[in-house]
């Protein structure tokens, strides 16, 4: 069982909730070590001074902020401390807000909530069916690990879940970023929008997180596996080159023929998914491949291409409806 990353007390007006809070993510990188090549010895540092080159040790290390000049304000670890927030037991809930007003470049973290006690649970789902019932979330100040957060909690299916917020004053203007804001380019023709609003619909589907890998991660543990057992390693394809404004209405024709065609061969037979793939060009066949994974696609004639897109395509669904019936 997860360890609770935070206990304490969610209020809103004179209700009091105890929770415990448990992180909802979790890291699947993969951690490299740093080695001088040819060995297996790893790297370490040491903390030097930069002018006289001396190790110098930690007790004597000290946090300065540049204030220009080459001068720096020094601040002492206790001094620090004694205007840390103390440890918080509690989130107050300052406001309820329709979610739909939070704009998602807002949240951080995660984390899901649970009656820190079964006695607790008459409180907890009374919040948990207001706030699910109205579509609002509660805005309030949370102390974790030392640190003031803005948090926000919510209904998610059937628990309360917390997410960490960044501050207003951390949110980047996209006008102050972007340098070409101004120069987005013209107004996209009729026939241009129809077909992008014809490939959209046709690239529409229900949101299913579990169709969803990081393959690049994948690819880094199948890299690690082959090396170690000296098998030989393939590169990735380059990048598709980006789309010429004088082609855009033929690319987005051609691309709206190609995801009918993809959704022909994971609803429909194999003969008539090959019918369909039969009418595309070779770019967009590698295409499909690419997104739906194929192994050996770059070396495959157009018709074992083709063969293997429609199979892809029918056997894609069929694994996702094993997977939630399995869920």
């Amino acid at each position: 069982m997860a360890r609770p990353v935070w206990t304490g007390v969610i209020s809103f007006g004179l209700v009091t909730v105890p929770v415990a809070m448990y992180s909802a993510t979790e890291d699947h990188s993969i951690h490299f070590h740093q080695l001088e090549r040819g060995t297996s010895d790893r790297i370490r540092y040491q903390r030097v001074n930069e002018r006289t080159r001396n190790e110098v040790d930690y007790s004597d290390i000290v946090k300065g902020v540049a204030v220009g000049d080459g001068d720096y304000v020094i601040v002492e670890q206790q001094e620090l401390d004694d205007i840390a927030p103390g440890r918080s037991k509690s989130l107050e809930i300052d406001t309820f807000v329709d979610l739909d007003e939070i704009s998602p470049v807002h949240y951080q973290r995660t984390y899901w909530l649970a009656p820190a006690k079964q006695e607790y649970g008459k409180a907890y789902r009374l919040l948990h069916g207001a706030m699910a019932k109205t579509n609002r979330a509660g805005v309030g100040m949370l102390v974790m690990r030392g640190r003031q957060h803005l948090a926000v909690v919510r209904a998610a299916g059937e628990v309360l879940a917390l997410q960490t917020m960044l501050f207003a004053d951390e949110i980047r203007d996209p006008a102050t970023v972007l340098d070409n804001l101004a120069q987005q380019g013209q107004p996209p023709q009729s026939k241009e929008l129809d077909s992008a609003l014809a490939l959209l619909q046709a690239m529409s589907g229900p949101w299913q997180p579990e169709d969803y890998r990081d393959t690049y991660t994948d690819q880094v543990r199948q890299l690690i596996e082959d090396k170690r057992q000296g098998r030989q390693t393939v590169s990735a394809p380059a990048p598709a080159r980006p789309t010429e404004q004088a082609d855009l209405l033929d690319v987005l024709q051609r691309s709206v023929q190609a995801a009918r065609g993809r959704k022909t061969a994971a609803g429909g037979t194999q003969d008539a998914a090959a019918s369909d793939l039969g009418a595309l060009r070779k770019t967009d066949l590698d295409e499909m491949a690419r997104r739906l994974q194929i192994r050996g696609r770059t070396r495959m004639r157009r018709d074992e291409l083709e063969r293997a897109v429609a199979e892809a395509g029918q056997e894609r669904p069929a694994r996702q409806r094993t997977g939630r019936k399995a869920s």
